[in-house]
């Protein structure tokens, strides 16, 4: 059986999506090594890193392909805190199906999505 570990986002601008996703998270980076281009979030069991890759730049060309999902009960309050501090709306929330359940798609500053969405089951 495997279990998910950590997801990376690697980039060209470490220190902006760091600041982004601090206040996404409203945390400070858990392990923090700017000099070498690293922030990182301790999440439940996985850890989110935020890292310096020589490969990337500029905006994401599939945004879509990979999505982090946070969970919250309250998607439609954290969709407008979110909102305010710069993210890119995607998608406003939404109802899932006929499940009472919403989740919103927004975008970081190199344009990677990630949803806000509420507990499954």
């Amino acid at each position: 059986m495997l279990n998910l570990n950590s997801v990376m986002i690697g980039t060209k601008q470490p220190a902006i999506l760091a600041a982004f996703y601090e206040k996404v998270l409203g945390k400070p980076a858990d392990m923090v090594d700017p000099e070498n281009g690293f922030w990182g979030w301790q999440l439940g069991g996985s850890f989110l890193g935020i890292l310096t890759h020589s490969e990337m730049g500029g905006n994401t060309k599939d945004p879509g392909r990979i999505m982090l999902n946070f969970e919250t009960a309250q998607v439609k309050e954290e969709f407008e805190r979110i909102k305010a501090i710069g993210a890119t709306i995607i998608k406003e929330p939404y109802s899932m199906g006929e499940s009472e359940g919403s989740i919103a798609t927004l975008a970081d500053p190199d344009g990677n999505y990630f949803q806000l969405m509420n507990p499954m089951g």
